[in-house]
């Protein structure tokens, strides 16, 4: 294809996926020192519409190495309509941190399995992948740099670690043999290119955006089933007893305490600097909000946030899901609160068809790497579910329409809801099955006495600091 009709196919069809917001497009180069990445990512720059295409060369900032390691590529994730082109990213980062040993031979293969899973999250969501490994020879690379550190115009280009990765070459060779081997799968093929000129190179990288752009890849296949572990709550374990209700002293006496510990263990989290996730989730009317609120009150308003998840917004649509959640994360001795959270793709997108079946069923594999990204930088992860009986629920329902300032509390949808009780009962079950692991279980809390179950979450909230701080001494 002649060059000048290659250019203009490249630019019509990327501003055809701007207009029909089908797919996003990722774009990674990484290699070897000296081959030309900046120059060639600034060619084809030239040839693509700038407003529909974002460069990232990241060094991680102190906000960045505050949270998960994967937060910093999640929330530069291209919405669909865009081009996202990364210069080393999530490959460069493990290349390069296994060839100066930052990162051992294990937690190498480790890194390598992340990407697997976090290429295989992207394009199940309709991102489309092409990776491209920049070849060089050692003694080109050699000359490459010697040429570019003799050129007042182009000495800047060459620093102490250009000269470290030429030292380096074998390792990184053999490094980026093992990488492109790990995590080639045909919904995110490797491309080699070998040292040219840029503008040499371009037409080769042009026709391959220009297929990753016109073309879908074949979605990866679906995760591996993970059994449950033998001892899941379920659902029916918070069914109501017949306990004697608390008595309104008595309750606040015991509130107060609860809070005030909770206090003490919050700051002390802060102290250490430990990110704490708390994830509420619950049947309509349990008691979500006045729990959430009875925590707060223990809480400085500095130092946390309460995220209520509902229908995404027009922006959150066009990315993958779960990149709404991740750029939620705390960041180290912040503490966020969800009410409801990236459970609802197996809740209430189920159960209400707002997800298709593979897409659910994916996410349960998709939700447990999430939380093991977050407990593997060490954070802690609290779960609760609130659960209250039907007649219960419907004794709040009928309250909330009768009290002026609570309407506001009851929609058409919790109507509806209702109506699908078992449905939800199913889903719930299996999304405790699914996501009932060691450092992310599930706490069940009877919600029928509201003062006791606000009491229960604050006893499980304190407990479960109280033991993490324990493990960090």
């Amino acid at each position: 294809m002649k060059r000048d009709t290659l250019r203009y196919r490249l630019l019509e069809a990327q501003l055809e996926l701007a207009r029909r917001q089908e797919r996003a497009v990722v774009l990674l180069l990484t290699g070897h020192a000296a081959t030309h990445k900046g120059q060639l990512v600034n060619a084809l720059n030239r040839w693509l519409e700038n407003r529909h295409t974002e460069v990232h060369a990241l060094a991680p900032s102190s906000e960045e190495q505050s949270r998960p390691y994967w937060w910093r590529y999640w929330r530069r994730v291209p919405e669909r309509g865009r081009i996202g082109i990364f210069i080393h990213g999530w490959h460069g980062d493990a290349l390069f941190a296994r060839a100066e040993r930052r990162l051992a031979a294990g937690a190498f293969e480790d890194r390598l399995s992340q990407i697997r899973q976090f290429e295989a999250e992207l394009a199940a969501e309709g991102v489309v992948l092409l990776k491209l490994w920049m070849e060089i020879g050692r003694h080109a690379q050699r000359d490459r740099l010697q040429a570019l550190a003799a050129d007042p115009a182009t000495a800047w280009q060459v620093g102490p670690v250009e000269w470290q990765r030429h030292v380096q070459h074998a390792a990184i060779q053999s490094l980026g043999r093992r990488l492109r081997e790990a995590t080639e799968a045909p919904h995110a093929p490797w491309q080699r290119l070998a040292l040219r000129e840029p503008d040499a190179q371009l037409p080769r990288v042009a026709e391959g955006l220009l297929a990753a752009i016109g073309e879908p890849r074949p979605a990866p296949p679906p995760p591996a089933e993970v059994a449950p572990l033998a001892a899941v709550p379920r659902l029916h374990q918070a069914a109501p007893r017949e306990v004697e209700p608390l008595a309104k002293p008595r309750y606040r006496e015991r509130l107060a305490a609860a809070q005030a510990r909770l206090a003490i263990n919050a700051r002390e989290a802060a102290r250490r600097r430990l990110p704490v996730v708390i994830v509420f989730e619950g049947l309509d009317a349990a008691g979500k909000g006045g729990s959430i609120h009875r925590l707060t009150a223990a809480l400085d308003a500095r130092q946390y946030r309460v995220h209520r998840i509902a229908a995404p917004s027009d922006e959150e649509a066009l990315r993958p899901w779960a990149w709404r959640f991740w750029r939620r994360l705390p960041a180290d001795g912040r503490l966020a609160i969800f009410d409801r959270s990236w459970y609802g793709r197996v809740l209430v997108e189920r159960v209400e068809g707002l997800a298709s079946e593979a897409a659910w069923r994916r996410a349960y594999g998709e939700i447990r790497h999430f939380e093991e990204r977050l407990l593997a930088h060490g954070g802690v992860l609290i779960k609760l579910f609130l659960a209250i009986s039907r007649d219960e629920q419907l004794r709040r329902f009928e309250d909330r329409a009768a009290t002026p300032h609570k309407r506001h509390k009851l929609t058409a949808e919790d109507w509806r809801n209702r109506e699908h009780w078992d449905d939800y009962h199913q889903a719930i079950d299996a999304m405790f099955a699914a996501t009932h692991r060691p450092g992310a279980e599930w706490t069940l809390v009877a919600g029928d006495d509201k003062r006791r179950a606000r009491l229960a979450v604050l006893e499980v909230v304190n407990e479960r600091l109280e033991a993490r701080l324990a493990a960090a001494d």
